[in-house]
């Protein structure tokens, strides 16, 4: 069996059960306009595939928001504040961590967030993307307190509510082998992890599964591997790839 008829059973399984795999796309580490964001915006363009573009917000560009502001199914995500690590080696890197008091670190996420809110306008979602996909367990439940709607970071998620009426809308297949130097992660890999996160999430409780990009870090092979999954959703029936401010609002 290969890995694309895998997924075309997987979705099969979805239909049989009368229901529709939820699929969303997320790209990370968005702060100006450079060839890498226009090849980005061609796939999505393409493939009418919705994206999620998690932007800094402490290096986002005007330039970034005209560019922007012509395409349609695009949402714009916070990406923490500076995508700064404030670990000291060996722990792992971290900007949303407990480094520096919380209050700062808050303090930063607000700025950030009126930064996206007066250069996107209506692009723009009150939803936190930690940089390096981490954030301190204590710092979560702040979030809806100072305004945000919704976190989604690497993995299943332990609950969708992580604060009631506050979701958490994860990613699950990365395209980047950060480990092995930053390749892509292969076609087969990428196929058999999105295979076995649809058959979790058709068991469990229907958790979306992410997509996970980082334009400014693929390889030609992770490019052509994000446009032919993309463009396989299309004509998969039992697969949708939702849009983030669909997700963050159910």
């Amino acid at each position: 069996m290969t890995s694309w008829q895998a997924l075309a059973d997987e979705a099969a399984r979805w239909r049989d059960a009368g229901r529709t795999a939820d699929l969303w796309w997320r790209d990370d580490d968005a702060a100006d306009v450079d060839p890498a964001l226009d090849r980005l915006l061609a796939i999505q363009r393409d493939t009418a595939a919705p994206l999620a573009l998690a932007v800094v917000p402490a290096r986002a560009t005007a330039a970034l928001a005209q560019r922007l502001a012509g395409e349609p199914g695009i949402d714009v995500l916070q990406h923490g504040y500076a995508h700064l690590n404030h670990a000291a080696p060996p722990d792992k890197k971290i900007e949303l961590g407990l480094q520096r008091p919380a209050m700062i670190v808050l303090g930063e996420l607000g700025t950030g967030w009126m930064a996206l809110e007066r250069l996107f306008a209506a692009q723009a979602l009150p939803v936190m993307v930690p940089p390096w996909n981490r954030i301190a367990d204590i710092l979560v439940p702040t979030l809806p307190e100072i305004g945000y709607r919704g976190l989604s970071t690497f993995g299943p998620r332990k609950r969708a509510q992580p604060v009631r009426g506050f979701l958490q809308v994860n990613t699950h297949i990365d395209l980047i082998d950060w480990k092995a130097g930053g390749g892509f992660v292969g076609e087969d890999a990428a196929l058999a992890i999105l295979v076995e996160a649809l058959g979790r999430s058709r068991r469990g409780d229907g958790e979306p599964i992410g997509l996970l990009s980082h334009h400014l870090a693929m390889d030609g092979r992770a490019w052509d591997f994000l446009r032919s999954v993309l463009e396989a959703t299309k004509t998969t029936q039992g697969l949708c790839v939702r849009a983030a401010r669909e997700l963050f609002a159910s």
